[in-house]
């Protein structure tokens, strides 16, 4: 076996190079086309599409908001083990390893052309890439086999071991140019495409000439004292660039809000057609709002608080005329995701908004530019929907969303919950006074009390910060004046506005958010 690898290495390193090529081509070419033409982007979106819900859970509890590059770096590390043993084949049956090429090319293509927002003309930068792959590996294979058949073709001739010797040199120059020579370029093509995607059609440039106008009805100004006093604690107002960013999306649509449409349509009187500027047009409104990811273990950081502008949800829907039967809205991205909202929650009078804007900016493309939507109290899957085109009034019986039709609950409202932020788990802090200073939420309720536990003492009460606001996270600080040196830990749990505390019995995030009490073990050295 050791021997069949020492001589087919070339062969492997032949695959890999013609693994390189498809994928640089097909990623480079993609930026004339569709997004989702790239078919890493599309396979791996049609692996979220398929995986069960507790894979999602593992792989953002154990990557986070990482979660997207760990499954890039997967896809790409099967793809060059694939393509190794594809050069393997390639050894004894060069054709067969080529057809064998071209069907993995054409069924990338069928997954293409399976994606929303695609369309049979999708496949052309997949099929290109496949058909530059093929020819690689063809003229690959033939000059590995000639570097490795060199030598014992010039003792064969000359009866010489040294006469071969200058031709074993050019053919095995000839094979490592071309294999370096391709993996390089198909490096260079993936990477630079890759990058390329991120200022597609100048959607950037176009978003950073907006101006967003001043909002009709403005935020009320946050009182003093929302920030914690304890060091190291997070900003009350999360920065746009440090928000968390949970979607299905690999590759980011690049909307140009000059052609970007909104169509209100289902359960109505009257079918409602908006453009980015009759949007922009409208009386807009302003909202502090806390975002939350039901994927978020207990203790999480997938939470985020900022300022949004848009549109009331509800305004839309009463001018369009709500048929009475209707209990649900199902909001689609232009990517094809879904999300069922409860009509209750977008025509009562919280601040449900399809917004514009997100802290004095428009919307940042990771997070839904041009438009996406926020409304308060329910987890983003039945709610957050980025990069927003269609709001269907529907009933829960007619249709299913995206997250529900895989397992999690239907209308997916915010559960209590609370965190420590400070000290870090296994931190290590002086003797002495400490202070220890965390964020509780629970959105459309607010929080009234913070209680903390140090090892297995009693409950006592935290200081809570000023308060924002029901829907906004409220931070809190507890100072422990006479903390001993060891291993201690310290327990939090909340109470919200209407005296619900917080339960701490262990629940997974599937199918409806995390629960229990977040706990962290820190260390208190001699001064």
């Amino acid at each position: 076996m050791a021997q069949f690898f020492r001589s087919g290495w070339r062969f492997m390193l032949a695959g890999i190079a013609a693994a390189l090529i498809l994928l640089g081509l097909a990623q480079a070419l993609s930026n004339f086309f569709a997004a989702p033409s790239a078919p890493l982007v599309s396979i791996g979106g049609a692996f979220i599409d398929i995986i069960p819900p507790w894979v999602k859970d593992a792989a953002i509890a154990l990557f986070g908001v990482y979660d997207k590059i760990a499954l890039f770096a997967t896809m790409f590390l099967v793809v060059l083990l694939l393509a190794a043993g594809l050069g393997l084949l390639a050894k004894k049956h060069r054709t067969a390893a080529q057809l064998a090429v071209a069907v993995l090319g054409l069924g990338a293509s069928a997954v293409v052309i399976s994606r929303a927002a695609t369309t049979l003309f999708d496949a052309v930068p997949t099929l290109a890439g496949t058909l530059a792959g093929v020819l690689v590996l063809g003229w690959l294979t033939t000059w590995a086999r000639a570097a490795a058949d060199a030598p014992a073709e010039a003792r064969a001739t000359d009866g010489n071991d040294d006469a071969g010797a200058p031709a074993a040199s050019t053919d095995r120059r000839r094979f490592m140019l071309g294999a370096a020579g391709s993996a390089v370029l198909g490096a260079a093509l993936l990477i630079g495409g890759r990058a390329a995607s991120g200022i597609r059609g100048g959607v950037d440039t176009i978003r950073k000439a907006i101006r967003l106008p001043a909002p009709a009805t403005p935020a009320p100004a946050l009182p003093d004292g929302v920030s914690s006093p304890v060091p190291g604690m997070p900003k009350f107002v999360t920065d746009n660039a440090n928000f968390y960013r949970i979607d299905t999306a690999l590759s980011v649509p690049r909307v140009d809000p000059s052609t970007w449409r909104l169509r209100v349509y289902g359960l109505v009187d009257q079918e409602l057609d908006l453009s980015f500027d009759d949007l922009l047009a409208e009386d807009l409104v302003e909202a502090d709002v806390t975002l939350t990811c039901v994927s978020n273990p207990v203790g999480g950081d997938l939470a985020g608080n900022a300022r949004w502008l848009g549109l009331p949800v509800r305004r839309l829907l009463e001018r369009a005329g709500v048929d009475p039967s209707a209990d649900m809205v199902l909001s689609r991205s232009v990517d094809g995701f879904t999300a069922g909202t409860p009509i209750e929650a977008l025509t009562d009078d919280r601040n449900s908004l399809i917004a514009v804007g997100m802290n004095g900016e428009p919307l940042p493309a990771e997070h839904g530019f041009p438009v996406r939507m926020v409304v308060p109290g329910l987890y983003g899957y039945v709610s957050a929907t980025k990069w927003l085109s269609e709001l269907k009034v529907t009933r829960y019986a007619d249709d299913r969303a995206y997250w529900t039709d895989r397992g999690w609950s239907e209308k997916g409202p915010i559960k209590l919950a609370s965190r420590v932020d400070v000290p870090r788990s296994f931190a290590s802090v002086p003797a002495g006074e400490v202070m220890i200073g965390g964020t509780a939420w629970a959105q459309q309720r607010g929080i009234s009390a913070v209680e903390v536990k140090l090892d297995d003492g009693p409950w006592q009460q935290a200081d809570l910060a000023a308060d924002g606001g029901i829907d906004l996270w409220r931070q809190w600080s507890f100072t422990w004046s006479d903390a001993t040196p060891g291993r201690h830990a310290v327990t939090v749990r909340a109470t919200d506005g209407d005296g619900n505390v917080q339960t701490s019995d262990r629940a997974d995030p599937v199918p409806n958010g995390a629960s229990g009490w977040h706990r962290i073990d820190f260390t208190v050295t001699e001064d």
